[in-house]
Parts: structure tokens; sequence; C-alpha cells
């Protein structure tokens, strides 16, 4: 399958790029098989990967019972990798994923969320379908998740309250020297009086599953008014919660409260990091149909573009609303204007 063969082509690269960045590859290649665009995957990947790097080095192998202490060290990102193909070679994959994902959710800031989405798309892909490529991928998104763990700043706890997660959003606090990068931003959260109230209330009604949609829904939505600023950036506050909602179904029942809590604190960093502190007129009123919004994130080639309408199309998939398809089209315009 199309898939499985870019997901081998990926698999000498390393989780990052220049330091930092990310490699969208694993996770665009999934969203453009995803919506009927295998016929393009490995055309895709040959443009993206002269970004892409080697797989890092290990340094010394991670004892199993003595994880705790290289849990986001960066430079053991090569023994992560190592240490989660080891394990996912041992254990039934969902077995792992119910192990570990209740010890890397505090830290799901990660890679600027990038951590639990790369996660996300690997578990969708394995729920289509088991193959080694796609263990092997989800392997390595844990792997970059534990080499990048980092907590955000203490959220309150509960009550939950009936607010629609849109009304929650825009109740964020915005942190107040947006200059730098999500590090320095993210940083300033503890600062911020009203944060713990914000990104321990959980918005919504119903269970995780139901709550969780109406988050990613909302979050969807406000990047039209709101991503005008920093339109890559403010994607993650709807595909980091989209990530977690497509892992849902793979993940044990009692695991879903947290999942759901760490969910919305991700999604409100975000919107505390990057939205502008004035909305936008939005997108024009004119209703594309999904596989449009789909076509045009593909011309623009754009990994992060690709990411969020597939987020877009996903939540229209579940209510039906155009406002998404709209939203995941004028994500395109502000991410890559010459679509």
């Amino acid at each position: 399958m199309v898939l499985d063969e870019a997901l081998l082509r990926l698999r000498h690269t390393g989780p990052e790029r220049d330091g930092w960045l990310s490699n969208h590859a694993p996770m665009a290649v999934e969203a453009l098989v995803r919506h009927g665009r295998a016929g393009i995957v490995h055309r895709w990947l040959d443009g993206y990967s002269s970004r892409l790097e080697d797989k890092p080095r290990g340094i010394v192998p991670i004892p199993a019972a003595q994880w705790r202490d290289p849990l986001g060290d960066p430079v053991r990102t090569g023994d992560w990798l190592a240490f989660f193909e080891r394990e996912t070679a041992l254990a039934p994959w969902r077995d792992v994923l119910a192990t570990w994902w209740p010890r890397l959710l505090p830290g799901i800031a990660a890679g600027a969320t990038h951590g639990v989405i790369r996660v996300g798309h690997a578990v969708r892909a394995l729920l289509e379908e088991e193959t080694p490529a796609r263990v092997a991928e989800l392997g390595d998104g844990l792997a970059y998740w534990a080499a990048r763990w980092q907590p955000l700043a203490p959220a309150g706890r509960g009550p939950y309250r009936r607010d629609d997660p849109r009304t929650a959003l825009d109740a964020v606090p915005r942190v107040p020297d947006q200059r730098f990068g999500i590090r320095n931003r993210l940083a300033q959260l503890a600062d911020l009086r009203d944060w713990p109230r914000a990104a321990g209330a959980v918005p919504g009604d119903g269970d995780a599953t139901a709550r969780l949609t109406a988050i990613v829904a909302a979050a969807v939505r406000r990047h039209t008014t709101h991503g005008y600023g920093s339109p890559v950036m403010l994607v993650h506050a709807a595909t980091a919660p989209a990530a977690v909602l497509r892992t849902l179904p793979a993940l044990p029942a009692v695991l879903h409260t947290a999942s759901l809590e760490a969910a919305w604190a991700a999604s409100a960093a975000v919107t505390a990091a990057y939205s502008t502190a004035t909305a936008a007129a939005g997108a024009s009123s004119s209703e594309p149909d999904a596989d449009a919004v789909i076509e045009s994130a593909v011309v623009s080639g754009d990994a992060h573009a690709i990411k969020f309408a597939d987020a877009a199309v996903e939540a229209w998939t579940r209510s039906g609303d155009p406002a998404l398809l709209v939203a995941g089209r004028h994500a395109t315009e502000l991410i890559s204007p010459r679509v």
C-alpha cells in the first residue's frame, strides 16, 4: 500500500530538522492517503525529502525501568527511537500505547504538540490496518513525544463548565509577550492569573468523545477569525485535540477523561500563545465541498495546510457544519496566499 511504502521511505529520517522543526512527512502522507490522494504521495515526498535529516544515533540504551530520567531530553532522541523500536517488537502496539499514553500525556506540549499529533496519525492508520510499517511509525511518534516531553503550566481542577468550547477558547487569556517562539510563550502561562481556571475547566457536554469533537470543531472555526497573525502555529489548537480524539478508540476507557483534559489544555495553550488580540472579519461565506478543501491544501503543498484541512474535513464529517469546510479552505489561503 502507498502509505506503507511512504513510511518505509521515511524510516531513516529523524523526527526533527534544523533543530526544533518537526518532520511533518509521516503525518502529511497519512492525511493524503486518508483523503484519496495516494497517487501524489511519492511526488509530494520527493519535494519534501530534501528538508529531512537522518535519524539521530543513540548514546546509551534506556532501561525499561529507568525511563523517567531521560524523559524530555532531546539529546536522547536516538535512544528513545531505539527504545520504542524494541517495545513495539516485544508487545502488541495497543499494549505499548496503553502503557505509554498516560506517561506521556502530561507532556502534551512536546515538540509544539507535534509528538501527540504524530501519534494520532499513526494510531488512525493502525486502526484501519495493522502493518509493520505503521507499528514502526507509532513507535517513532512515541519516541519523539518522549524526547521532547514538555508539561504545560498546571491547570486547575474543574468543575467542568457548560460553556460551549468556542466561548471557552475566546475566554483563554493571551500571553503578554508574543515576540518569540513557542517555548517562550508557553513558559509565560504560569504567570497568567486566569490560566489555571481556563485550562482546568473543560467546556461542553457529554462524554470525552463528544467534548473533544466539539473542542476540535471550535478550534477549527476560530482559526478563521484569529489565525491571521500566526496561521501556521494556531492550527495546532485544532490538530492537537484532533490527534487525541483519533486515539481514543484505541485506548482503555479509563484513560479517556485524562486524555480529554490534556487535549483541552493543549488547545487552550496554543490559543493563549498564538491567537490575535482581535478577531478578523472571517472568510467568504461561499461553501466549498470537502474534496475542494483537501485539494486546495494539496495544491499548496504545505504540510500544515494539509493537516489542518484533514482535521477540518474530519470535523465536518462528524457535525455537517459547513463553517468547518470554509475554515479549512481559509486556513490554506492564510498559510499559502498564492493558492
